[in-house]
């Protein structure tokens, strides 16, 4: 009689190797998806900071005739700056981060004032939403860090093998 089919041993040894390449691969690719998401959202600041500068070109001024970081406090409503950026300087103005929460941006003055903004930033909170008022500026290894952009360039953001 010949018998054909797998024993009881030669499964559990083919589930243990599944559980064993699973537990390495799982963590790689929650560490890939919010790396992803990290970058989108860099991504996603560089064109609404393309847009704005543009504007400013024309407007010489980056507030309208509207928590915030070194001097820019005035916070900028995302609904307010589409209607001025979109579609004239940016297709479709991105309103939320990689994690699905909404971008902050300010102005050095207040949006509908008189007075002309000359410095802005956007930020994003990161996987958790909470602004640092502590954030060191520059690269970090933060997994949770907040990424700043203001005056065409990021001022926090990640970079390198991040911590938990």
């Amino acid at each position: 009689m010949n018998k054909k089919g797998f024993t009881l041993i030669e499964l559990l040894i083919v589930v243990a190797i599944i559980g064993i390449l699973a537990a390495i691969a799982i963590p790689n690719l929650l560490t890939a998806m919010t790396r992803a998401r990290q970058r989108r959202t860099m991504a996603d600041m560089r064109t609404i900071a393309t847009g704005w500068e543009a504007r400013n070109v024309e407007t010489s001024r980056y507030n309208a005739a509207a928590a915030g970081y070194q001097g820019v406090d005035q916070p900028v409503d995302m609904g307010s700056l589409e209607s001025v950026l979109a579609p004239t300087y940016v297709k479709i103005l991105p309103k939320d981060d990689g994690w699905g929460h909404p971008f902050q941006c300010f102005t050095d003055a207040a949006w509908a004032s008189s007075s002309h903004a000359a410095r802005y930033a956007i930020i994003s909170g990161g996987r958790d939403n909470a602004l640092d008022s502590n954030v060191p500026l520059g690269p970090t290894t933060n997994f949770d860090c907040d990424i700043i952009y203001a005056g065409g360039a990021f001022l926090v953001y990640p970079e390198g093998v991040q911590q938990q």
